[in-house]
């Protein structure tokens, strides 16, 4: 990719209405110096002195903040929080961001607000280390009343969007956002506007998912195959047309230090190699940034390799990013892809 052909693509960008669908969280980073470190006189056990507490909104925000740093006119979330504090903070969160329009997030006291909280050893000099995390989340089937509000907005914002992104982030299936029901309405959307750019992105995978683009990894690829081995590049290859061929839309599957993968129903298929490692790296946020910028680049008119090429040098440049889940911005991803 050249200069002219990124800046064309990018260039798109503040045009782009795109809707998030799927579980937000908050992500509350709980930062601890080890300097102030004491007993407890009741317990005697050792405390953790917080001497700051920053929050931004996780899971399906993650794929949201890495557009808002796109630069994407409009950014939909449609999904859930409680009537919490946590549902507090995330939808601050939410309304300080540029371009985010959260009239179709809920505030619900049928749900809590999912939570991930996340203690980080702050030490002078040295990368953040993570404690164990702790975790809010619904375990309880979501209402039917909070199913139906979620699919007015997906209906009411699929005829004014450019692109639509599921993001399925609970373990126990029907406890979020994306349920069965939802996923109905979505196959009626694909039925109704089979031109609309739809990715889908699962933690459980995508079997029973209607025909959207998939994005997933070489683990979830096997599984949702029935491989009983992790497969080899050539295997994932033919595997990943074999897919797109049946969905009618393209697959994309990230292979960690091999790379993204990308391939089309026509039988193309595309293999960009990951670009090398440059320093301590923290792998988590990487797979939404690509999420978010392959439905950037290809609501933008980008093709499946420069789709690839973009969301790999953002994920590169998250993964670099310690103690945060990070973002890549336009400017920093020309940086790194073209040197410029």
């Amino acid at each position: 990719m050249n200069f002219a052909r990124f800046q064309a693509i990018i260039g798109k960008y503040s045009q782009l209405r795109i809707a998030v669908v799927g579980d937000f969280s908050l992500d509350r980073y709980l930062e601890i110096d080890p300097a102030r470190k004491e007993n407890s006189l009741e317990t005697n056990l050792p405390v953790y002195n917080v001497v700051n507490v920053r929050s931004q909104p996780g899971a399906a925000g993650t794929i949201l903040n890495n557009l808002v740093a796109l630069g994407i006119g409009t950014v939909y979330p449609i999904g859930f929080c409680g009537n919490d504090g946590e549902g507090f903070e995330l939808r601050a969160a939410l309304l300080a961001k540029t371009g985010v329009k959260p009239d179709h997030f809920l505030q619900t006291p049928d749900r809590r607000t999912f939570t991930y909280c996340k203690p980080l050893v702050m030490e002078t000099g040295k990368p953040p280390v993570e404690l164990n995390r702790l975790d809010s989340k619904n375990w309880t089937p979501t209402p039917a009343v909070v199913q139906g509000q979620i699919i007015d907005a997906v209906q009411n914002l699929a005829a004014q969007v450019d692109a639509m992104i599921l993001m399925d982030q609970v373990d126990v299936p029907g406890t979020g956002v994306v349920t069965t029901k939802v996923l109905e309405a979505i196959n009626n959307i694909t039925e109704a506007r089979p031109e609309l750019l739809i990715l889908a992105d699962s933690r459980r995978g995508l079997r029973g998912y209607p025909r959207v683009t998939f994005k997933m990894n070489a683990a979830e690829l096997a599984a949702f195959t029935g491989a009983k081995h992790q497969p080899e590049m050539e295997e994932i290859q033919q595997t990943a047309v074999a897919l797109s061929r049946r969905q009618g839309r393209n697959v994309f599957v990230t292979l960690a230090e091999r790379g993204l993968l990308g391939a089309s129903p026509d039988g193309g298929v595309e293999h960009v190699p990951a670009l090398p490692v440059r320093g301590k790296i923290d792998i988590v946020g990487a797979g939404d940034s690509v999420t978010a910028n392959l439905t950037a680049s290809l609501a933008a008119g980008a093709g499946v390799r420069e789709a690839l090429e973009i969301a790999s040098a953002a994920a590169s440049l998250v993964i670099h990013q310690l103690g945060t889940t990070g973002t890549a911005s336009p400017g920093e991803i020309q940086k790194l892809l073209l040197g410029e």
